[in-house]
């Protein structure tokens, strides 16, 4: 069995793209499940990033955020 493309470039990206997916997913969630209403531009925003550190500091923000838009501010 051939399992080269597991350690391909192309499989990698595709992992990653996957995890970003994810992370998105993640964040939109945590601000359904207070309540927080998402502007369209806002899920926009989160829906489109691809960098998982990002998606993770906007994660991390959105358990505390008053408002969606605040997961953006840069402190």
């Amino acid at each position: 069995m051939d399992l080269s493309f597991y350690k391909s470039p192309l499989f990698e990206e595709v992992r990653d793209e996957g995890r970003a997916q994810r992370a998105a997913e993640d964040v939109l969630a945590v601000l359904a499940e207070r309540g927080i209403d998402v502007p369209e531009d806002a899920r926009e925003r989160i829906s489109g990033c691809g960098d998982p550190e990002v998606l993770r500091h906007w994660l991390r923000r959105a358990v505390t955020a008053p408002a969606a838009e605040d997961i953006f501010v840069v402190d």
